[in-house]
């Protein structure tokens, strides 16, 4: 299995089991977040980047890799990408670049998958 799919295949995992505590809060965080990323005043593009580049200036690698994938499914380019993220880099400061290493990596790693 792929590093893609392992990522994957863990968070669809871990999701089912953490839905299926059947937690009130949980279920509506989980909800919430879904609602979030629909089409409303913003376009989904927008917030997927949004949710990129707050991802990485955060340091959250996982929701990185996911905002990474939503990213390219929505159509933007690696230009595109890598410019939101050179703004969180810019934001969130040095202390970023270790997760922007790995952004880069992962975002290679998808467009492998693609070819």
């Amino acid at each position: 299995m792929n590093k893609i799919e392992e990522f994957r295949s863990f968070r669809s995992e871990m999701n089912e089991k953490i839905l299926a505590t059947d937690n009130k809060v949980v279920k509506r965080i989980f909800s919430l977040d879904s609602l979030a990323f629909k089409e409303g005043a913003l376009d989904v593009k927008t917030k997927e980047m949004i949710g990129l580049t707050i991802s990485l200036s955060l340091r959250c690698d996982d929701c990185v890799k996911y905002h990474l994938e939503k990213c390219k499914e929505v159509g933007f380019t690696n230009e595109q990408i890598i410019e939101g993220m050179s703004i969180a880099n810019l934001i969130g400061g040095t202390i970023v670049i270790p997760h922007l290493r790995r952004a880069v990596a992962y975002l290679e790693e998808l467009d492998s998958e693609t070819l």
